[in-house]
């Protein structure tokens, strides 16, 4: 089914199908977009809390506007550009200035610009005819986001950086055969070569990567999962009901899946939690240090949008049991709507015990069955692939699990290469790498008047040493909000409402469970620190602000650094009883295995929300018990 608006239109739904080609008519008709201007991105322009709000208590709905970042091929400007749907107007087109604001982000086309480009270059074609490569069309070019190093001859200009790797056959993978030593700068607008970097040849690994020519095992028989009277879940639109939760879906092509207004019913009302959640940014920074991968790093949502990545799922591989699917609107380079068939996932899961109890009092056996509810997708960016995976719980758990697969970037592996790569195959390397990223949770626990406390476990003093407790501390301000997280004191960060009290007296609220993995390892003052300062704590706090939505600013694609929560936390604002905004750094530090190569099994990372006070007791107690006839044990 489509993700679009159902039988109640809400302010939040995703853009149409035919509201984009309105947003287009608009652009056109106002000499906005031309056949030299690419849409880089469109999406809506969500009206600001407080309106949303405002309208869910019988206010006017909120006009409709959509954001467009445009970019014109023939002079270089670049424009954000507001559209008003309903009235059919431009309201405002800032310019876009390059040198302090950085770049929109890249093209579909740029790619293929990228290897026509270097296909006609004779030193590139000279470089790889030093490595035995006499024919460039037989080589994979991967155009890739050039960051910001202060490169005089890059100021201004719009770049790419570009990485080469063979491909015996044009069937072949090429991840296994880097021809290393070698990258090429590319201006992306003018179409030319700026500058190739040639280190001088490596030797180019022979051995085949192509996972799929292998003899598959015959032992498995087969799983099934049914639901013979369909799912729990009812669905209008972008409006999900399961169990007691409701919510609503959400689409953007650079985010991806986002979820607003999560609720749970509680004794005949909806409580609010999460007013908007998403994976606002997410960074892959490499810790090669070379001439020739010194500056890969990549923001996927800012530079290269994953949410028009995504791809469609197929029953039976990406998805298994009684599955239904949500087909999204996303944008092409001339601004017309593409359809990305069932793009979303969402199904529901048996999750193993609830709650048990086997009581020796009385004799009592009760056993209940916990199960969630799934909504997912996957993108694929280059050579990775990223499975984002939203869980809700019946006992009011929130859950985020991202799940990274794929193909390792690689190189050639010498002495330069092996203090900061693994081997995984002879001679082949895979550099080490971290991929971090930033959720962004507008919360709303039981109100817009939130407060954080960070919660943490300490001995106490006692007279026979046994005694431990915790120790609360307020988060009051944006500054002091900057935190990581201490697995050893068992720190958690409580959302709580200090207007709202449970049947005991204290504020209501939600925790976040976070990893604890390691934050961004590159060096303070260095280019990619500057960029992604976001990913140097586990947790920011903000006020909420409508036009502060993304931890590395609105154009990461380079930009010389310090936008978004840097620049968004610098007046240190007031956030106790406040509405505030959540945004919480977790990933992976990768270090490439054998095992990983030549395709990886899948790696996982996340958070975790969990009711703490929120309710007055078990949510639960209601779940009525497994039918076990339908089940068998042997």
């Amino acid at each position: 089914m489509h993700l679009s608006t159902g039988k109640h239109p809400h302010p939040l739904d995703p853009l149409a199908a035919q509201e984009i080609d309105e947003v287009r008519r608009v652009l056109m008709t106002e000499g906005r977009l031309t056949e030299t201007v690419r849409v880089a991105y469109l999406g809506l322009e969500e009206p600001p809390k407080g309106e949303v709000l405002a309208y869910e208590s019988g206010a006017a709905r909120p006009a409709r506007r959509a954001r467009a970042l445009l970019l014109d091929l023939a002079t270089e400007a670049a424009h954000d550009v507001i559209v008003s749907i309903g009235d059919g107007k431009v309201e405002t087109a800032t310019p876009i200035d390059p040198l302090t604001d950085g770049q929109v982000p890249m093209l579909d086309e740029e790619h293929a610009l990228v290897r026509r480009v270097l296909r006609e270059d004779p030193d590139w074609a000279r470089a790889l005819a030093e490595r035995g490569i006499e024919d460039p069309a037989g080589v994979y070019l991967a155009a890739l986001s050039a960051g910001h190093f202060g490169l005089r001859e890059e100021e201004g200009r719009r770049v790419a950086r570009v990485l080469a790797h063979l491909m015996p056959t044009p069937e072949s993978l090429p991840w296994a055969h880097p021809v290393d030593g070698l990258v090429a700068y590319v201006d992306l607008v003018k179409g030319e070569v700026l500058e190739i970097v040639d280190t001088g040849p490596q030797p180019i690994p022979r051995e085949s990567g192509d996972y799929t020519q292998v003899e598959h095992r015959t032992t498995q028989k087969p799983i099934h999962i049914t639901q013979p009277d369909g799912p729990s879940f009812t669905v209008d639109g972008p409006l999900v009901t399961w169990e007691k939760w409701s919510l609503r879906l959400g689409y953007d092509m650079r985010e991806g899946l986002t979820l607003h207004r999560i609720g749970f019913e509680d004794d005949g009302r909806t409580r609010p939690i999460v007013y908007r959640a998403s994976v606002a940014e997410m960074v892959v920074p490499y810790g090669d240090p070379s001439p020739i991968r010194f500056w890969q790093n990549y923001f996927d949502t800012g530079e290269y949008q994953l949410g028009k990545l995504a791809n469609s799922l197929e029953l039976g591989c990406d998805c298994l049991g009684e599955i239904t699917y949500f087909d999204v609107v996303v944008t092409d380079g001339a601004g017309l709507p593409k359809v990305i068939k069932n793009a979303i996932c969402m199904h529901e899961e048996d999750y193993g015990v609830l709650w048990k109890h086997t009581d020796p009092a009385n004799g009592s056996r009760e056993t209940r069955r916990q199960r969630r509810l799934v909504i997912s997708f996957f993108v694929t960016v280059g050579n990775y692939d990223y499975g984002f995976y939203w869980y809700l719980y019946l006992d009011g758990t929130i859950e985020l699990e991202v799940k990274a697969t794929g193909i390792v970037f690689t190189g050639a592996y010498d002495d330069r290469a092996a203090p900061y790569a693994s081997e995984v195959a002879p001679g082949l390397a895979a550099p080490y790498h971290q991929h971090l990223f930033s959720a962004r949770l507008d919360m709303t626990v039981d109100g817009v008047a939130n407060a954080v406390d960070e919660v943490e476990a300490r001995p106490l003093a006692g007279e026979h040493g046994n005694a431990f407790g915790r120790t609360v501390t307020r988060l009051r301000t944006e500054q002091r909000a900057r935190r990581d997280a201490d697995l050893k004191a068992e720190r958690t960060w409580h959302v709580v409402n200090p207007e709202v009290r449970n049947r005991l007296g204290r504020p209501v609220g939600y925790a976040l469970h976070a990893e604890g993995k390691p934050t961004l390892m590159a060096a303070e003052g260095s280019s990619i620190h500057r960029r992604a300062e976001f990913a140097t704590s586990h947790l920011w706090v903000t006020r909420y602000h409508p036009a502060e939505r993304y931890p590395a600013g609105d154009l990461v694609n380079q930009h010389p650094g310090g936008a978004g929560l840097p620049e968004y936390t610098r007046a240190d604002r007031d956030l106790d009883g406040q509405d505030i905004v959540l945004w919480h750094t977790f990933g992976l530090t990768h270090f490439p295995r054998t095992e990983d190569w030549p395709i990886m099994p899948v790696d996982t990372c996340g958070f975790v929300l969990k009711p703490v006070g929120f309710f007055d007791r078990n949510p639960t107690l209601d779940v009525p018990p497994s039918a076990s006839q339908r089940s068998s044990c042997h």
